[in-house]
């Protein structure tokens, strides 16, 4: 393991991230067998003040590829857009965050761990170096929404477990 931010970062990234996509096209076919409407789905929650899938998948992808854009810019923020109602747009956002982050080198990863990220929201902020930013807010965001999305379409009777949500783990070889 040369470039252990990589690997704790992108490499975990591309783990999960496939799977999100995995669980979009389960949640589109329960829609289908079940006759429900996409928003069925997208727009559903664990409780009434907790975001919907979509947004979930949406911040899934924010936590991952957006942060490769914030390690290159120095500034991100929060995902203001409303969720999204269709699959189509969830599944396109998971599949160009997985174009991003294969594109991103390990070298890029460790070259941005000391820069200066900042984090805005509305009048806040929170200021950060690469390395915390991606093992200390990033990490842990990316695990609440991908566990919350599949949370989501459990609690909505989808027959999911937890290998749906592993993905291809990194084992001796």
């Amino acid at each position: 393991m040369s470039n252990p931010l990589h690997t704790a970062t992108v490499g975990v990234f591309l783990q999960i991230l496939p799977q999100m996509a995995r669980l979009i096209d389960k949640a589109e076919a329960h829609c289908r067998e079940n006759g429900l409407p996409d928003e069925a789905l997208t727009l559903a929650s664990l409780t009434p003040d907790m975001w919907p899938f979509a947004k979930q998948i949406s911040y899934v992808v924010l936590s991952s590829a957006g942060a490769m854009e914030a390690l290159r810019t120095g500034l991100t923020g929060p995902d203001l857009n409303p969720p999204a109602t269709t699959f189509a747009p969830l599944r396109q956002a998971v599949a160009d965050a997985i174009a991003v982050l294969q594109d991103v080198q390990p070298d890029e990863i460790d070259a941005a761990a000391g820069r200066d990220v900042v984090f805005t929201f509305s009048t806040s902020r929170m200021e950060y170096v690469g390395e915390d930013f991606l093992l200390s807010f990033c990490l842990p965001n990316f695990f609440f929404h991908a566990s919350t999305a599949y949370a989501v379409l459990r609690s909505q009777g989808l027959n999911i477990g937890k290998r749906d949500f592993l993905g291809r783990v990194r084992t001796k070889a």
